[in-house]
């Protein structure tokens, strides 16, 4: 088992972040859309539970073409379709991502052995608390922080967005050259958050374990980086939006993902015949 905490500072509010992620969500969704892979929305609804009120998702990504080779050779062919079930109650987010058990039943290396959650809290800081969630002494001396800065760009990750170049027509915000958490830090009028991930990983996958888990997490990384570099370069397109636009967004957003699945199924047909 692989425990990370990433930790993201980007020059915006908490309340600023709630709008961007959700729009950014929709956004790359339709981008990984398309030839019968992507993203499908089964609920996006209101919950409560024990207290906590929030949004709850539930999405299937068909992800055959997307994950790294040595998964997909583990797993049996059109059986990439992992489930993810998210509490949005923020600002604090909790996600659980599993392999289907009825597509891996006949897989001796994944099976349903596979597990990750994901655990957020967004807070208006520059990503120095320690042990932001909870955890017992013996769990946190066990985990890996690492620090994600979107002003740099890791080797082999490719994004169209670079918060480098980047400036906000809108906020006058960026470009995120080297020293910006520094210069923001001391900027009282810029604000600024944390997003801290919390990422628990366990792939019991034989004799490959170590390395399949390290492959995801590396995976996630990217992930994160990507993303909050997207929803950055994309501030002047969601930041004078309300939740409800978000909303509308999002239920729009689904049934695009369904005719561009619809259309591909269609189009699978006509050639099959």
């Amino acid at each position: 088992m692989l425990i990370t905490e990433f930790r993201i500072v980007l020059p915006i509010s908490v309340d600023e972040y709630q709008v961007g992620q959700l729009y950014t969500v929709a956004e790359a969704s339709k981008d990984e859309t398309g030839g019968g892979e992507g993203v499908e929305v089964l609920i996006n609804e209101p919950y409560e539970k024990d207290g906590q009120k929030g949004q709850y998702t539930h999405k299937i990504y068909h992800l055959n073409s997307k994950v790294p080779s040595l998964i997909q050779k583990l797993a049996p062919k059109d059986s990439l379709k992992v489930h993810e079930e998210a509490w949005n109650a923020y600002p604090y987010c909790r996600t659980a991502i599993t392999l289907h058990t009825v597509m891996y039943k006949n897989n001796p290396y994944l099976g349903n052995k596979f597990s990750m959650t994901i655990e957020t809290w967004h807070k208006a800081d520059m990503g120095e608390e320690e042990n932001v969630h909870g955890l017992d002494q013996t769990t946190w001396d066990s985990v890996v922080i690492a620090n994600i800065d979107i002003g740099e760009t890791p080797q082999g990750l490719k994004t169209e967005f670079n918060p480098a170049t980047f400036t906000s027509e809108k906020t006058k915000r960026g470009p995120l050259t080297p020293g910006w958490k520094e210069k923001l830090a001391q900027d009282a009028e810029c604000p600024h958050m944390c997003a801290y991930k919390l990422v628990t990983l366990e792939a019991k996958a034989p004799m490959i374990q170590k390395t399949v888990e390290n492959m995801i997490m590396k995976a996630e990384r990217n992930l994160f980086d990507k993303f909050h570099k997207q929803l950055f370069c994309t501030i002047d397109d969601w930041v004078n939006l309300t939740m409800e636009d978000i909303r509308q967004k999002e239920e729009n957003t689904k049934k695009e993902l369904d005719e561009m699945r619809k259309n591909d199924e269609v189009r699978g047909m006509t050639a099959d015949g």
